[in-house]
């Protein structure tokens, strides 16, 4: 319905998720995982500006985005997602919850 409406739609995988060819092992960071929304964003043209959609703990990642490119984004929409608090940036919780807390949890 998007894309008939005339907008480009793109369903973008973290790292080692989908079909992102990153294996588990090599995605130990938050970082390591949000590196494909942070490459698309940072390669978007210089005046296009995007909505970000975000679900479950695509949340974080989509707060991070806000963060570091606030010029680009027009709105974020968080469905059922992980939402930083408003006293903090986003990059507050990785800064107190351990990474293995995120990443290695069984």
């Amino acid at each position: 319905m998007l894309e008939a409406a005339g907008h480009s739609v793109t369903a973008l995988d973290m790292s080692a998720s989908g079909v992102n060819t990153k294996t588990l092992e090599e995605v130990v960071t938050f970082d390591q995982y949000n590196e494909p929304l942070i490459e698309f964003m940072a390669n978007l043209a210089e005046n296009e500006k995007v909505v970000l959609v975000a679900h479950s703990l695509g949340g974080l990642n989509v707060a991070f985005a806000m963060e570091k490119f606030p010029e680009k984004i027009s709105l974020a929409v968080f469905v059922t997602a992980f939402l930083p608090d408003t006293e903090h940036r986003p990059s507050y919780m990785l800064e107190k919850v351990p990474q293995f807390i995120l990443f290695k949890a069984v």
